[in-house]
């Protein structure tokens, strides 16, 4: 007897829901998205360097007639040559505080820096402000050797120290100022000491009142190590001079900018006043922001203004000038530099008044 079985048909498969999807575009059912059969959607369109630099060269190029009578003024040529000089002086320094602080990051390490300097940061911070005469560098040098100190263990308040000593007493800026003032020997023991004065107790205050927070921590790409010590150096020199070169370019242009329009005559107006002229040629030393190197130099040349004025233009202007705000808020932070230069800034005028009260 033969039983005959009816073939039955496969079960269906449930019915998915529906989902909206954009046209070219069907639903799978293992992931219910989308798989695209067309174009890909439309990115929004961004300009690039590219686009900028076309851009640049248009406006230049339809603005030749004004620039070029534009720079064919008294005002644009003293612009140019303020601008070019400070970044000239600078850039030197510049390089050899990037070689150093490269160096320390690379080869030297933070057990080096815990042995020679106290650990208690009272007695370190005397020690680095000291340390600060043996290095011949300016303030452009001075700002990534502190970041490298820091970075390698050192405490911020003697690395600021530092920071402010070694632009200030180094031996060419004290042999600079035995230069600029043959018949004052004076002058030149006023500013080690008053500068000296100036940054040990800007590290004792930092020690006592300064919060970490107020550091913006550098995202260095060396410290995450490379292949070798080499290496650990060319990324550090690379990152440290094209962060720090950026900042000085613009530190110079605003003190190119500050030098051409402040008026003459405001500055002579203040030179009669014991006062002010000290107040004055402290806020002079800061818009001009000349190179700690050259600064005793303009100083013995402002003739109607007293010693212990000059004396301020040479302890102010190592220590706070545009050129440095602008290389410190590019470093640590636009709130440090706005902090720790607003609190420089007096310390330094209070240490001239007393020094030069007292030597002069």
């Amino acid at each position: 007897m033969t039983i005959m079985f009816e073939k039955s048909a496969p079960p269906r498969p449930v019915a998915a829901a529906r989902v909206a999807t954009p046209r070219g575009a069907e639903t799978s059912p293992a992931t219910a998205g989308p798989v695209s059969h067309g174009r890909p959607p439309a990115e929004r369109w961004r300009p690039g360097q590219l686009e900028f630099f076309v851009l640049a060269l248009i406006v230049l190029l339809f603005a030749q007639p004004w620039i070029v009578d534009r720079l064919g003024s008294p005002r644009m040529q003293t612009w140019a040559t303020v601008f070019v000089a400070i970044s000239i002086q600078a850039l030197p320094f510049l390089v050899l505080g990037t070689l150093l602080s490269a160096a320390i990051t690379a080869f030297v390490p933070p057990s080096v820096f815990t042995k020679v300097l106290p650990k208690r940061q009272s007695l370190a911070v005397p020690v680095a402000g000291a340390a600060g005469a043996i290095l011949p560098g300016c303030e452009c040098a001075s700002v990534p050797v502190a970041s490298g100190l820091m970075a390698r263990g050192v405490a911020p308040a003697a690395a600021l120290a530092f920071l402010l000593s070694s632009p200030a007493i180094n031996p060419i800026v004290l042999t600079a100022t035995a230069v600029a003032f043959p018949k004052q020997p004076e002058m030149v023991l006023a500013r080690f000491v008053a500068s000296l004065g100036t940054a040990v107790l800007m590290g004792w205050l930092w020690a006592r009142f300064g919060r970490p927070e107020w550091i913006r921590p550098m995202n260095r790409p060396h410290d995450h190590g490379g292949s070798g010590k080499w290496e650990n150096f060319r990324l550090a020199l690379q990152h440290d001079f094209l962060h720090a070169g950026g900042y000085l370019v613009i530190g110079a242009m605003t003190a190119a900018t500050l030098n051409v329009t402040v008026p003459k005559h405001v500055i002579d107006a203040v030179s009669g006043s014991p006062w002010f002229a000290v107040l004055a040629l402290a806020f002079l030393a800061v818009l001009l922001a000349v190179c700690s190197e050259a600064d005793a130099f303009v100083a013995a040349s402002l003739l109607g203004f007293s010693p212990t004025a000059k004396l301020a233009f040479m302890v102010v202007g190592p220590m706070v000038d545009v050129k440095l705000i602008a290389l410190q808020s590019g470093t640590f932070g636009r709130g440090f530099a706005a902090r720790f230069s607003s609190a420089t800034f007096v310390v330094a005028i209070v240490a001239s008044y007393g020094v030069g009260w007292w030597l002069l």
